[in-house]
C-alpha cells in the first residue's frame, strides 16, 4: 500500500520517535501534519522532512492536554490538510520514578493529562473524519510498561495500560469500517525519554542505559511505517518491540 501522497498526523513530533516518525513517512512521500509544543524544534523536524522527500509539510504548535485547542487546531485545518489518511499518537511523557506513596501529584497529572486524556482527545477529533471518509489508521505508541508494571513506576505504567485499552476498545468501535488501529509498544528506546523522567538529570538518564544497546528512534519509525503500508485488508493489531537485552519491563541483561 503506497504512502505517497497520503497525510499523515504525528503528535509530539519535535523530537525522539516523534520526529524519527515523520522523516520516515517523508522518505515514503508522505504529506506531513507535525504537531507538538517546541515550535521551535517542530520547525527544525519540518525543514528535514521536506529534504526528506515530503511533498508538503504543516506544522501546529499544540499542547495535546488541551481539548479545546485540539478540536479547534482539527476544525481549523486548511481543507488540504483536513482529510487525516494516518493519525499516530505518539505524544507522551514519563516523569519522575519513585514510589507510589511518594509520588508527586504534579508528575501523575501531566502524565495522565498528556498520555490518556491528550490521546483520547486527539482521536476524538480525528477519528471521526476517517470513518465519514471510509479511510484512516490510527497507530498509537504504547510501552512494555502497559504490559507488566515496574517499581516506582506505577502511574506511568498505568498510563500505558490505558492506552492499551482504549487502543483495542477503537479497534472494536470501530469494526465495520474500513479504520485500522494499531498499538506499538516498544520498550527501552534512546531518546529524550529518560532525560525528560529526570528533568534534564544528564547522569541519572544515562544510567537507565548503561550496559544496553536499546532501541533507537528509527527501529520504532520504521515499525510504524511498516504497519501502515500494510495492504488495507490488513490491520496490524499490536506490536510489542524490545532490545535483545531486555526481556519485558523490568528484566534487563546489562554487560556492564
Amino acid at each position: 500500500m503506497s504512502l505517497k501522497g497520503k497525510t499523515v498526523f504525528v503528535t509530539g513530533a519535535s523530537a525522539g520517535i516523534g520526529a524519527a516518525t515523520a522523516l520516515a513517512f517523508a522518505a515514503e512521500g508522505a504529506r506531513l501534519l507535525l504537531a507538538a509544543r517546541r515550535a521551535g524544534r517542530l520547525a527544525e523536524v519540518a525543514s528535514r522532512a521536506k529534504a526528506s522527500g515530503a511533498p508538503a509539510v504543516h506544522s501546529i504548535d499544540l499542547d495535546v492536554r488541551d481539548h479545546r485547542a485540539v478540536q479547534n487546531a482539527i476544525d481549523s485545518l486548511p481543507d488540504e490538510w483536513s482529510a487525516i489518511d494516518i493519525l499516530v499518537n505518539n505524544a507522551g511523557l514519563s516523569r519522575g520514578l519513585d514510589k507510589l506513596y511518594m509520588g508527586k501529584i504534579e508528575d501523575w497529572e501531566e502524565m495522565i493529562d498528556t498520555n490518556v486524556k491528550g490521546l483520547l482527545y486527539v482521536t476524538r477529533a480525528v477519528v471521526p473524519g476517517m470513518v465519514v471518509r471510509g479511510h484512516g489508521h490510527v497507530i498509537n505508541l504504547g510501552s512494555t510498561a502497559g504490559e507488566l508494571t515496574y517499581p516506582n513506576g506505577a502511574v506511568y505504567c498505568a498510563t500505558k495500560a490505558a492506552e492499551r485499552a482504549i487502543n483495542d476498545g477503537l479497534r472494536q468501535d470501530v469494526l465495520g469500517t474500513p479504520i485500522r488501529v494499531t498499538s506499538v509498544d516498544p520498550g527501552m528506546v534512546q531518546t529524550d525519554f529518560s532525560l525528560v523522567r529526570f528533568r534534564g538529570d544528564i547522569e541519572r538518564a544515562a544510567k537507565v542505559y548503561k550496559g544496553v544497546k536499546p532501541l533507537t528512534a528509527e527501529d520504532i519509525a520504521e515499525t510504524i511505517v511498516w504497519a501502515a503500508n500494510r495492504p488495507a485488508h490488513v490491520n496490524i493489531a499490536r506490536v510489542v518491540m524490545t532490545t535483545v537485552d531486555q526481556a519485558n519491563s523490568i528484566l534487563f541483561h546489562r554487560s556492564e
